[in-house]
């Protein structure tokens, strides 16, 4: 069974003594702080064309390329066994017979993971050398000199071998921290059935969506008609970034430097948000919904369209999820808007590798990291634990692609990552979860929703703090 574990989600905020300590590290000031195959997808900082490489990967790494020690840090992937950690790092090692790895095993909270790696690397441990760590930290991580700028040493043709969206998201200050390991997004779900009972296509627009909803919950068939994740937390902004993204909008300006959320596009999202619970099709308690309350009302039957991540296919598919919708359950790409492409974006979870700026022997990282990310373990992630690979050759293989539904379609989905390229991001995601929650209980309009996050984003990141 997969770990759910949503990157990006801040159970809690890092404590204030940790921060600190990275602050004292970058010389910063404390401050409290989850298409493949198409075009990149509108970043959330407009800077979504896939790859940046500042210094073109012709820095030359210290240590030994084909020998030596590494220890590398990873939280686990699944809950069943083989660990698929243990069994890429014995596929490496055949590769690779002179250097040896050894794992580490990480907390599966990410805040707790992130907060050991700041104590850890700020006071100059060289150990780990390798760590798998979210993908919202690069600018974070980068900015306090936590993790090695990996453009400096790989070029650009490695770089434009991932997905459109992932290595923008990656990006700080025109450098790449993070490798892209494995991912998540979002997916639509739907009833199999009850469309046909209906008639219904699968919507490829949010407005066919809403209607479709609509129409199956008021013929009595479902509770609900589409159910999501609007509380006000980590997940809303996950959530809002695909309706901004479908709707061609974005968070920031290209520099990351001043806020475009309040914008036509910006409007267009937040206004559809708010109506899919004022037309009944989303129920009114979807304000305090996560994923998990989202998942159990679409797998006990009470719903008929899902948005989630791609661990709902296989809760769906589980009768002692529970799930009674075993066998009735499709998956697609996300609708878009009229008049934008289609389909529309998906929001990036999921996974990266990053090198400790303290490591010895950077050269082997560099080794590990590219065997990591390359055909051999990105085919092993998708075909024997249902991960779903960064690059876009092994994406659109038949080996991934054949293994479920939600593998079939994700060459044919399009990406954008959260508006993570600033250090601030955690300010940035408060601001528009906070924000558009209200907008979403009917606190406040959209358009003043969308102004006060702009403020308030503005304000983080006009600051200098992490």
């Amino acid at each position: 069974m997969k770990t759910v574990r949503i990157s990006g989600r801040r159970r809690r905020s890092v404590q204030a003594a940790v921060v600190c300590a990275v602050a004292a590290f970058a010389a910063a000031a404390c401050s409290s702080g989850t298409s493949s195959s198409g075009s990149a997808a509108a970043s959330g900082s407009a800077a979504a064309s896939g790859s940046a490489t500042a210094a073109g990967g012709s820095a030359s790494a210290s240590g030994n390329a084909t020998s030596g020690n590494i220890t590398w840090w990873a939280s686990p992937i699944t809950t069943s066994t083989p660990d698929p950690r243990v069994v890429l790092i014995d596929a490496f090692e055949k590769a690779y017979p002179n250097i040896h790895v050894t794992l580490q095993s990480a907390p599966t909270d990410t805040d707790t993971n992130r907060s050991s790696l700041i104590t850890t690397i700020s006071g100059g441990a060289s150990s780990p050398d390798v760590y798998m760590g979210d993908v919202i930290w690069p600018a974070q991580f980068g900015k306090a000199g936590l993790a090695v700028p990996l453009s400096s040493y790989l070029p650009s043709s490695y770089w434009s071998s991932f997905a459109p969206g992932l290595v923008s998201g990656a990006t700080y200050n025109g450098q790449v921290y993070g490798a892209p390991f494995f991912e998540d997004q979002g997916f639509l779900y739907y009833r199999k059935d009850l469309l046909a009972k209906e008639g219904l296509s699968v919507p490829t627009t949010w407005e066919q969506l809403e209607a479709d909803a609509v129409k199956i919950k008021d013929a009595g068939l479902t509770k609900y008609g589409f159910v999501w994740q609007g509380d006000s937390y980590e997940g809303l902004t996950c959530d809002f970034m695909e309706y901004l993204g479908s709707a061609g909008g974005s968070v920031l300006n290209s520099g990351n430097t001043a806020a475009t959320i309040d914008s036509a596009a910006g409007v267009r999202a937040a206004t559809f948000m708010r109506s899919l619970i004022t037309s009944g099709a989303s129920p009114a308690a979807v304000t305090t919904f996560q994923e998990g309350q989202a998942m159990s009302a679409f797998a006990t039957g009470q719903a008929a369209f899902l948005r989630n991540w791609d661990y709902a296919w296989s809760y769906s598919q589980t009768k002692s999820s529970p799930s009674t919708v075993v066998g009735d359950v499709g998956v697609s790409p996300l609708p878009s808007f009229p008049g934008q492409p289609s389909p529309g974006t998906s929001n990036i979870g999921g996974w990266n590798l990053y090198v400790n700026p303290h490591s010895k022997n950077i050269a082997a990282d560099i080794t590990f990291i590219k065997w990591m990310t390359g055909t051999a373990a990105e085919t092993i992630l998708g075909s024997q634990f249902s991960e779903i690979p960064t690059l876009t050759s092994v994406r659109g293989s038949s080996a991934v692609e054949s293994k479920n539904p939600v593998l079939a379609i994700v060459s044919k989905t399009r990406l954008i990552p959260r508006p993570a390229q600033t250090p601030q991001y955690a300010k940035v995601s408060q601001a528009i979860y906070t924000n558009i929650n209200s907008m979403l209980s009917g606190a406040v309009s959209p358009s003043a929703a969308l102004s006060a996050a702009a403020s308030q984003i503005n304000s983080a990141v006009s600051s200098s703090g992490l």
